[in-house]
């Protein structure tokens, strides 16, 4: 290795770098910022204007875009017709690139940004300098990445040189970058108002996973995941429990600014909602919806877990807790659980990118917005001849928050403050709606005088009349059926009230 170029934005760890660059008497070239910061450690650079001849010019948009540049990263080292080019042209091999860009994708999400700002944030040279090296990985080395300098650092200091595993392992981390960065560029210009003609994205692999849904599939989970949780505690999260408080956190978000809440769910559904004047009171509604599907379940609150709440919940099997925060108290009760994992909610999972995208196959996607819809009580159409009473209407509202969380076929019968049964998952509605009959009969709980929700319109009246058997005196459904004429004249014949959202939530 006889020179290096450094062009960083992120200067982080860079005069370590180019000191042991230094002593191992490597010719050190850098840019603007970078040449300053080496200068001032007490480090000898040539800038890159002094290097090619041409001084960096249109408020910097040009530097590195040179052949001295480029010919000395990518001709091959040995190749005689290459070597008699850029011997021809003085062109001097360049065996290291460190570099990192500039920070587009944290100009695009500060607040009141500026189309201009953003556009003078896309690094044009760094990316094409990346490139160049990573090509020719069988003889440079490109580093785009600080936290890569101690695995570098090492290699040049002790050997002189790094191996071509590690060169093409960075290249291929190089690319990774690249690819990042143009597909962050491109969902700028795209925008986010319609889905995109060409759908560009690229995420970063937070952690490998043990397994997948199960022992015999491998996984890994990639994003922003840190941004939205931490893990306070307990064993290495699997892919089931992603998917599980994932589901669990998106649920109880619905209730954020509302009475303590608790949801507890079980493979991404719910298994019981309460709500109370005390998180306790909410816990002991949910947990006696249904006591047996909470083992091993997921348990969420919308706010601080108490260590009174802690005490109890700690008496039961759970895989995860998640929640806003946690007590002192309740970390020191749970934390006798040492597998347990304690999760904290950081920001609103709903927030961000309104996008969703969902693997159909090895090579396709499908696309499209969270269901982010809410409905409150001067949405309703009721439809009935008898309109809903004031407990009925909170009732029917309480439900139709948690019934867009169930997977479809979803039923959930509701108080006002809690769930008394939910039938999740069937071919059919009634199936669904006599699953939770009988859910609610294990459990000992009346349905009488309680309300309904589906997640779809009745499309015959069968559904309907299997929950007013049940004792529902109310229902809060979409509409839109052919059949609806005769789903309300059913209602009425009951005496029931019921309302007409015009929202569907399907979760399949």
């Amino acid at each position: 290795m006889k020179r290096a170029l450094l062009s960083v934005y992120d200067k982080t760890g860079i005069v370590e770098l180019a000191q042991v660059l230094k002593d191992k008497g490597i010719e050190i070239i850098s840019t603007g910022g970078t040449a300053k910061a080496l200068k001032e450690a007490g480090i000898e650079t040539i800038e890159l204007g002094d290097y090619t001849g041409f001084p960096e010019m249109l408020d910097g948009r040009v530097k590195t875009l040179h052949p001295k540049i480029h010919g000395g990263l990518l001709y091959i080292r040995g190749n005689k017709e290459h070597e008699k080019t850029v011997a021809e042209h003085g062109i001097g091999p360049i065996d290291l690139v460190v570099s990192n860009l500039y920070p587009f994708e944290k100009t695009v999400a500060k607040p009141g940004v500026t189309d201009a700002e953003v556009i003078e944030n896309i690094d044009i040279g760094g990316p094409s300098m990346i490139r160049s090296a990573s090509k020719n990985h069988a003889f440079v080395t490109v580093v785009v990445d600080p936290s890569d300098y101690e695995m570098v650092i090492p290699a040049i200091r002790d050997d002189g040189g790094t191996t071509l595993e590690m060169r093409r392992s960075l290249a291929g981390k190089a690319y990774a970058r690249t690819a990042a960065y143009d597909a962050a560029i491109a969902s700028y210009f795209e925008g986010t108002e319609d889905a995109p003609e060409n759908l560009a994205f690229s995420v970063k692999r937070v952690q490998a996973l043990r397994y997948g849904e199960n022992p015999h599939q491998k996984a890994a989970l990639y994003g922003n995941w840190n941004e939205y949780y931490k893990q306070l505690q307990g064993k290495e999260l699997s892919y089931n429990n992603i998917l599980d408080l994932t589901a669990a956190a998106e649920l109880i978000s619905e209730f954020n600014g509302d009475a303590p809440t608790i949801a507890i769910l079980k493979h991404m559904n719910p298994c019981g909602v309460g709500q109370g004047a005390t998180l306790l009171e909410a816990w002991m509604k949910a947990f006696e919806t249904d006591k047996q599907a909470p083992f091993g379940g997921i348990i969420a609150s919308n706010i601080e877990l108490d260590g009174e709440t802690a005490g109890v919940i700690k008496e039961i099997f759970c895989e995860v807790i998640v929640a806003p925060s946690f007590s002192k108290e309740a970390l020191s009760i749970l934390g006798e659980k040492k597998n347990l994992r304690l999760m904290q909610i950081l920001k609103n999972p709903s927030s961000g990118n309104p996008w969703r995208v969902r693997s159909v196959g090895a090579e396709s996607v499908v696309l499209q917005e969270a269901d982010l819809e809410s409905v409150e009580a001067a949405d309703l159409k009721i439809v009935t001849k008898r309109p809903p009473t004031d407990e009925e209407l909170k009732a029917m509202l309480f439900g139709w928050k948690i019934v867009k969380h169930v997977k479809s076929n979803a039923i959930v019968y509701s108080g006002p403050d809690r769930t008394l049964s939910i039938g999740a998952g069937q071919m059919s509605r009634v199936d669904s709606s006599r699953i939770a009959v009988w859910k609610a009969g294990e459990a000992k709980l009346s349905l009488k005088g309680s309300t309904v929700a589906s997640d779809a319109f009745f499309p015959f009246p069968d559904a309907l009349l299997a929950a007013a058997d049940a004792g529902a005196t109310a229902v809060i459904q979409p509409g839109g059926s052919v059949n609806d004429p005769a789903v309300i004249a059913a209602a009425d014949e009951r005496g029931m009230a019921m309302a007409f959202t015009g929202v569907r939530h399907f979760k399949h």
